[in-house]
């Protein structure tokens, strides 16, 4: 008899859940706060054989890779691009990260007249900040 009497104390079942609302709220934010703080490894599109140097040191800020091949083809964000729009494309990923600077990685078998034509469109385009990636010797 005296179990058909019995109750819980607290009100029954409803209690028992947790709400988990708030926690994947929290951890929704985290993660959009993750994915836009992130920082992305810029790739040129190439691999390139760079030339040696005693005086290398690491750049701490990249904002723009670009890369320049043997045959002298100019490649950005993973395509090839002409000459002529080089100053475009430096204005534009410029505008993207204002903080970051250029680093230009030449073949050490490119042409002196690419990598003038580059650093030339990024002076034209008002970056003060650009860098020739070497290899340290």
């Amino acid at each position: 008899m005296r179990r058909g009497r019995m109750r819980r104390r607290g009100g029954g079942d409803e209690d028992a859940d947790i709400n988990l609302t708030p926690m994947l709220d929290v951890v929704f934010i985290m993660l959009i706060f993750f994915i836009v703080t992130a920082t992305f490894i810029k790739q040129a599109g190439i691999e390139v054989a760079r030339p040696e140097a005693l005086t290398a040191e690491q750049k701490p800020t990249v904002a723009m890779l670009i890369a320049i091949a043997p045959n002298g083809d100019i490649w950005i964000d993973k395509k090839r691009v002409d000459p002529a729009t080089v100053r475009a494309h430096i204005e534009r990923l410029h505008s993207e990260n204002p903080k970051g600077g250029l680093v230009v990685q030449a073949d050490k078998d490119s042409t002196n007249e690419k990598l003038m034509a580059v650093l030339s469109a990024a002076r034209a385009a008002g970056l003060r900040e650009v860098a020739i990636s070497t290899e340290k010797n």
